[in-house]
């Protein structure tokens, strides 16, 4: 079994849901840190979920912030992280383990 730790995702929210990273064929992947920045001068918000399950609704981030989520998830082979935010302005980096 192969392990590879890595970057998983990176870039800026889209205004309407999408998919920030799906789960390669064979692999399990562990989830284990989200940075979400907000470059704007102004508030924003974000939705993010992962295998389908809500992690974070609309939750606020203050203007020039960066929010951390430390946690260990599993996620199966094509699942997915998905998300959105009020705008474009709003950046995520996702970190994790795949073991294939």
């Amino acid at each position: 079994m192969a392990t590879t730790t890595k970057a998983l995702a990176r870039g800026a929210f889209a205004t309407s849901s999408g998919t920030l990273y799906t789960v390669p064929a064979s692999t399990t992947t562990v989830v284990s840190n989200i940075g979400i920045t907000n470059t704007a001068a102004s508030a924003g918000t974000f939705t993010l979920a992962l295998g389908g399950t809500s992690l974070h609704t609309t939750t606020a981030i203050a203007a020039n912030t960066t929010v951390y989520i430390d946690l260990k998830q599993v996620l199966a082979t094509t699942q997915t992280i998905t998300g959105l935010a009020s705008a474009t302005t709003i950046n995520y980096h996702i970190s994790g383990v795949e073991i294939s």
